[in-house]
């Protein structure tokens, strides 16, 4: 989960431990439909879904679009199972990533309104004695800088191996803890997954409920999110209607399915599941004052470049990240990257939100801009 989630790339080693199969290097046609057109002809949006299958070599592309006026379009391109050759589920549930930040910071801040939890706090306030390493003290990082990516924080994720399996959050801090701060608290920005796992934590901490609870009775059930879920401890499944994720070990090799994997490694910072549509009532609802106060959510977007990682423009706030529209504007939404799915999109201060997701985990610089234009295609459309 680097950067825009882009998480790190799934080891050969671990593709065997889960039982994945090993399909042929399959070219899904770009045989799709758009819900809402009757035309011939594809819109934009359903061009630029072909355009990911086709030249990018995604197994599946998916989207959902919702106007000014509330009125959704949805959209597939390629294949939902290559060994099957299936169709992909119209807004079917996938792997959202690091999404699962916004809706952890939303949390947290909902807590910060109603005096629980201290914005400028520090980290020790909460767990005390718990974050120490090298260079890395829980007495100077506070939880805004955890939100924002500031801290300084090692990322957990980049030192896990191959080890595919259940992780408690514990042990994913303590991976992160071996190793030496990047910097000092506050002195700049950079992405890491650490971050939100402590966040996590501290919710867990000052609620003494489960952090999927939380997120299920504040942000889930409050805005009638109907398929979004964080799935529970050992559930390797996806529950409804979903297209199969693939990983791809290097250029030229053949795909695998690893549409079923423990997603316990990404808790606080990915892992949550849910579609396209979801994602897009989810940011429409925050941006237009439903799940926060004005002041947590004005905090929430007070915003630091970000552009590194998530590119021209963009900004990172508290698990939400502005960038430019071609069109005019700003999006707000984050993105995210779990094997076998990622997804882009965001929602305007105008209503509109859009939200597209494929079903192989880009490493590559271009493949990942291709994916952020045709999510500002739809935004934009």
């Amino acid at each position: 989960m680097r950067g825009q989630t882009r998480q790190r790339a799934l080891p050969a080693a671990a593709a065997v431990a889960i039982g994945i199969m090993t399909l042929g290097a399959l070219a899904p046609p770009a045989s799709a439909s758009a819900s809402a057109s009757a035309s011939a002809r594809p819109d934009a949006v359903q061009q630029a879904l072909n355009t990911l299958v086709r030249d990018d070599g995604m197994p599946a592309a998916l989207a959902s679009v919702q106007g000014r006026d509330g009125r959704t379009r949805t959209y597939t391109a390629g294949l939902g199972d290559l060994a099957t050759g299936s169709k992909v589920p119209r807004d079917g549930q996938v792997r959202i990533g690091s999404n699962t930040k916004a809706f952890v910071a939303v949390v947290v801040l909902q807590l910060v309104g109603e005096g629980k939890i201290g914005l400028d706090a520090f980290v020790d306030t909460y767990l005390p004695g718990l974050v120490r390493g090298e260079g890395i003290d829980g007495r100077r990082i506070t939880v805004r800088q955890l939100l924002q990516q500031t801290s300084g924080l090692p990322n957990y994720s980049d030192h896990l191996g191959d080890d595919v399996r259940y992780y408690t959050p514990r042990e994913l801090l303590d991976t992160a803890l071996r190793h030496p701060a990047d910097f000092d608290p506050g002195r700049r920005w950079k992405y890491s997954n650490t971050n939100y796992v402590l966040a996590g934590l501290i919710v867990e901490e000052v609620t003494n409920r489960p952090l999927a609870e939380e997120i299920d009775r504040r942000v889930i059930k409050r805005i009638g999110l109907r398929h979004t879920y964080f799935p529970a401890p050992g559930d390797a499944s996806i529950r409804e209607p979903h297209p199969h994720g693939y990983y791809r070990e290097q250029a030229g090799a053949p795909l695998r399915d690893i549409t079923e994997i423990d997603p316990s490694w990404g808790w606080a910072a990915g892992q949550l599941i849910s579609t396209n549509s979801d994602l897009n009532r989810f940011f429409t609802a925050l941006l237009a004052g439903r799940l926060l106060p004005s002041a947590q959510l004005a905090q929430m977007r007070s915003t630091v470049p970000a552009e590194a990682t998530f590119g021209p423009g963009a900004r990172y706030g508290l698990g939400l990240v502005s960038r430019p529209l071609p069109c005019g504007g700003l999006s707000w939404g984050h993105g995210g990257s779990f094997p076998g799915y990622e997804t882009r999109g965001g929602a305007t201060d105008d209503g509109r939100a859009a939200s597209v997701a494929v079903t192989m985990q880009r490493t590559d610089e271009a493949g990942r801009r291709n994916l952020e234009r045709a999510a500002d295609t739809a935004l934009c459309r």
